[in-house]
């Protein structure tokens, strides 16, 4: 994605542009996208992972509590 919003950028530069200006282009682009913290879809897909399993154990752990409440109640 980066290098696509770096060559749309490049295409509209003239073409004598010397490589180093086209790197500069690349390094602020690279550097403005990490200054807006955004993730990759992998990274969105893991931690999603991540959070359907911390819910399911919130669930099997609540359940034990009701069962542990239950249990001394009876007593």
């Amino acid at each position: 994605m980066l290098d696509k919003i770096s060559q749309a950028i490049q295409a509209v530069l003239p073409p004598e542009l010397t490589a180093e200006v086209k790197n500069n282009i690349d390094a602020v682009v690279k550097s403005n996208f990490e200054k807006m913290n955004l993730v990759t879809r992998e990274q969105m897909e893991i931690q999603e992972k991540i959070l359907i399993r911390t819910r399911q154990r919130i669930i099997e752990l609540e359940k034990q509590v009701k069962e542990m409440e239950a249990r001394l109640k009876a007593l």
